[in-house]
């Protein structure tokens, strides 16, 4: 079987120290594509940087709508950038290495971190700019929707038409929502913590097949309580989704490695 990662953070301190027993353990679990994704400035160099290094990953240049707002999450763990991010001055950055880009992301926007009464307008009006960006590069999105799934889908159906791919990674939106992202073709990166969370698995019964991608979204929703998620798990998800499915493991992997192939290609 062919495995992908299509989302990960292995460049955080819980896993930056042993990244080359974690890319070994991918590869011994059948990984062959690991999709790092920056959240600002300073990550995305990080990011950049470990693309050239390791063949097994892919750079996912983004802009995360906390750190573009500038503000800090509590937790954070990865390469932290000072002060709101200057989009205009990133997005020349990413241009002159975009022969090295595999996707624009993660980027979106996030009420859980920020107060919507307080940074609505400010974080549509960073996104909406975002996906312009991405758009004139022909690069597909990730979009971080946490505790904001309504307000990037009705933005993301204003932005785009069909013009980029859509990944919807970790969505957690009511089925009405799901249903909607659907019907306007997005896909879906499904992490390793399906086995635990209903919604995910009723987002992988929903979605056709072809709609389908694998993430960990590691170090964070590890499918095991007492270990760090990482990329090798993806191997737990695809089974989940293949349980829930009702169709064999291997039916699971090829689609998601040709969604993965038609969408970062």
């Amino acid at each position: 079987m062919k495995l992908v990662d299509v989302h990960c953070h292995i460049n955080h301190e819980k896993l930056r120290n042993q990244i080359d027993d974690v890319l070994e353990r991918a590869e011994k679990a059948g990984i062959k594509a690991i999709i790092l994704s920056g959240v600002n400035p300073e990550a995305n160099k990080e990011v950049l940087e470990w693309a050239k290094k390791y063949p097994l990953i892919k750079a996912s240049l983004g802009i995360y709508p906390i750190d573009a707002l500038g503000l800090s999450p509590d937790e954070v763990g990865l390469p932290h950038h000072a002060g709101k991010i200057d989009l205009d001055k990133e997005f020349e950055f990413i241009e002159n290495n975009l022969s090295e880009v595999a996707s624009i992301g993660e980027i979106g926007m996030d009420f859980y971190w920020a107060s919507k009464e307080d940074t609505y307008d400010k974080q549509a009006e960073n996104f909406r700019k975002i996906i312009k960006f991405a758009i004139k590069v022909k690069k597909p999105i990730v979009i971080h929707s946490r505790k904001a799934e309504e307000e990037c889908i009705d933005i993301l159906e204003e932005e785009i038409s069909k013009e980029i791919p859509v990944i919807m990674h970790c969505f957690c939106g009511r089925k009405a929502l799901m249903s909607r992202a659907i019907s306007l073709g997005y896909y879906f990166s499904i992490p390793p913590n399906i086995v635990k969370s209903s919604s995910f698995q009723v987002l992988v019964k929903k979605a056709p097949l072809s709609q389908l991608l694998t993430e960990t979204d590691s170090p964070w929703l590890s499918p095991f309580k007492d270990k760090v998620n990482e990329p090798a798990f993806v191997v737990v998800c695809i089974k989940k989704m293949a349980e829930v499915k009702g169709i064999s493991v291997e039916e699971v992997a090829d689609a998601v490695w040709k969604n993965y192939q038609r969408v970062f290609s």
